[in-house]
């Protein structure tokens, strides 16, 4: 990365001539005005503090010693001191075609990286309940954690998806009660997860009036967990039939998920973990209970058992962290978990450190807000109840079909409905990675769905605008789409929109690792919709067909370049683009 080499240029200049810059901290980051470089780095003020100088002196001395470099002679056009000790970096015109014929070389691979080459990365996400339906949610840390997912593994990290789904607990005896007495065998069958959702919330009405239901759904919780036959098949059947429910939403969604590694997967694991802890002085009991105390640390105790004898999320959360470093050697560990969990998962990282369970691996509570409707309300049917996710992606088809009927009439049914599924769960996706993940989201169904603007349909059709541009060049000269940028090409290209595309065609390298460095996807959205803005503002402004033989190939390269960038981000953002809409 470009980024990367001004770092180190400024390093190599400054060690020759003030000494080593180890220990000191600067940036160098992107400007806010185009007039300012394309890079600028506080670096002389930084130095200036050390050497008791003037920070506009020591950056005037900087810069001439890179102008004299010269193994940065070949990287800036421009390189200068301006306001009180910034310097400016200006890339050259020769390493903005460099990169644009990388782009053009490398296509899906441009952007990827081996940095994280050696190192293991583990995303918890999605965590759904077995006998529940996926709802909205789940929405979040299922498509976030993919995202991270999909922009670890793109920097060269192995990258493991963990679904910690709750499939164990006392949940499990009211599910197996209310199906053994109010079930009916061939009507569960038929549509077991919304049945089994049905048959636990008549249970929680039940139990209102009669309190023995509770005492009662501990005994068949209490069977469960010694093995008892008939419960052990019940259950069974209902992980197995949540699964394959929620297997065909990630589908739809395009979530792949490495390892499905329930509470029940760590049963076996929870007395040792809690023996451990005793062991080692940091649980105790407290009226009858196992925690692990914190208050050293401003926390509330960690509950590790109850008085009963009986395990909780937390020991399984303990024996599952343990288990991703033992197994697979993890160097970090991401839980893709809302913000209401924040105060747990430090009482739980903690916990962790001092039982010695993740050394040396970064333990990350990788936070977002709620999901909201249009009124600014948690997002709901009008009976209110949480809206299932399959109804939610259905909706988002169903519209982006009329917006697809819309604007592109002459399209066959067929592919209108291919497009639609495209563009409707791009949307769902791209309204969440586009918004920071700390903040609650809305759905605003006409701006998610919308052509213009900061929506997946926008960013989509500027691809497929760009794709339609090939085609035709193709089809009228019956050759292939232009593939290179020669240095004749760039000279055509004049100051303005054209440039400052190539300008900033060479950043998108470092969005994908400030996303992955943030674990904010919405960096990566934020890049692709300037991007975008900035293609689609040339493509308003200067004609691309009909100009110049050698002009209509220097621009047909630029837009072949934003095409394969977009696509790749998007590609990072779990969204796919269809050829035309």
């Amino acid at each position: 990365m470009i980024k990367q080499e001004i770092e180190r240029i400024i390093r190599a200049v400054v060690a020759a001539k003030f000494g080593s810059l180890e220990d000191a901290v600067f940036e160098v980051e992107n400007p806010k005005q185009k007039d300012n470089g394309d890079y600028s780095s506080n670096v002389a003020m930084v130095l200036a503090k050390r050497l008791e100088k003037n920070p506009r002196e020591v950056a005037d001395e900087i810069v001439s010693d890179i102008l004299k470099d010269p193994q940065s002679g070949g990287y800036f056009r421009k390189v200068e001191a301006a306001g009180p000790g910034f310097i400016n970096f200006y890339i050259s015109d020769e390493k903005l075609r460099e990169n644009a014929q990388k782009i053009l070389d490398k296509k899906e691979k441009f952007g990827r990286s081996k940095q994280g080459e050696g190192k293991t990365v583990v995303v918890d996400y999605s965590s759904i309940n077995i006998a529940k339906p996926m709802h909205v949610g789940h929405l979040r840390s299922t498509i976030i954690g993919q995202a991270l997912y999909n922009i670890y593994g793109s920097l060269g990290y192995k990258v493991i998806g963990d679904n910690h789904i709750g499939d164990w607990g006392t949940q499990f005896g009211k599910m197996i009660y209310a199906y053994k007495y109010w079930g009916d065998k061939k009507i569960v069958a038929k549509n077991p997860v919304e049945e089994m959702t049905k048959l636990y919330v008549r249970f929680h009405k039940e139990a209102e009036a009669n309190k023995e239901l509770d005492e009662l759904a501990r005994t068949e919780t209490k069977k469960l967990q010694n093995k008892d036959d008939e419960n052990i098949k019940i259950w069974k059947f209902l992980v197995r039939e949540s699964l394959k429910d929620a297997n065909k939403i990630y589908k739809i969604l395009n979530v792949k998920i490495d390892y499905t590694l329930g509470e029940s997967f760590y049963d076996e694991m929870l007395s040792g973990i809690v023996r451990e802890a005793t062991d080692k002085g940091y649980a105790k009991k407290s009226e009858g209970a196992m925690i692990i105390d914190l208050d050293n640390f401003g926390l509330p105790p960690f509950l590790v058992q109850k008085t009963d004898g009986a395990y909780l999320y937390a020991t399984t959360d303990l024996a599952t962290a343990k288990y991703r470093k033992e197994k697979w050697n993890a160097d970090k560990i991401l839980y893709i978990v809302s913000n209401e969990q924040a105060l747990y998962l430090e009482q739980m990282f903690k916990s962790l450190e001092l039982l010695g369970y993740c050394p040396d691996t970064e333990l990350k509570h990788v936070k977002f807000g709620m999901v909201l409707g249009e009124a600014g309300k948690k997002f709901s049917t009008r009976k209110g109840d949480t809206v299932k996710l399959e109804d939610l992606i259905a909706k988002a088809v169903d519209m982006a079909k009329q917006v697809i009927d819309e604007k592109n009439p002459g399209l066959s049914q067929k592919e209108k409905k291919k497009i639609a599924w495209t563009v409707g769960i791009g949307a769902i996706k791209y309204n969440d990675l586009s918004q920071n993940r700390l903040t609650d989201i809305v759905f605003n169904w006409d701006k998610m769905l919308s052509f213009d603007g900061n929506s997946a349909p926008y960013l989509q059709y500027t691809c497929a605008r760009i794709n339609s541009l090939h085609e035709k060049y193709k089809n009228e000269n019956r050759l292939e789409a232009i593939l290179t940028f020669q240095k004749p090409h760039l000279e055509l290209l004049r100051e303005g929109a054209e440039k400052d595309i190539l300008r900033y065609l060479v950043k998108y390298p470092e969005a994908v690792e400030s996303a992955a460095r943030e674990n904010s996807p919405h960096l990566v959205a934020l890049y692709i919709y300037n991007l975008a803005s900035d293609y689609n503002t040339f493509y308003n402004s200067y004609p691309i067909l009909k100009t110049d033989k050698d002009l209509m190939k220097a621009r047909l390269a630029l837009s072949e370049a934003v095409a394969i960038v977009l696509k790749n981000g998007l590609t990072l953002l779990g969204i796919d683009v269809p050829d035309r809409m």
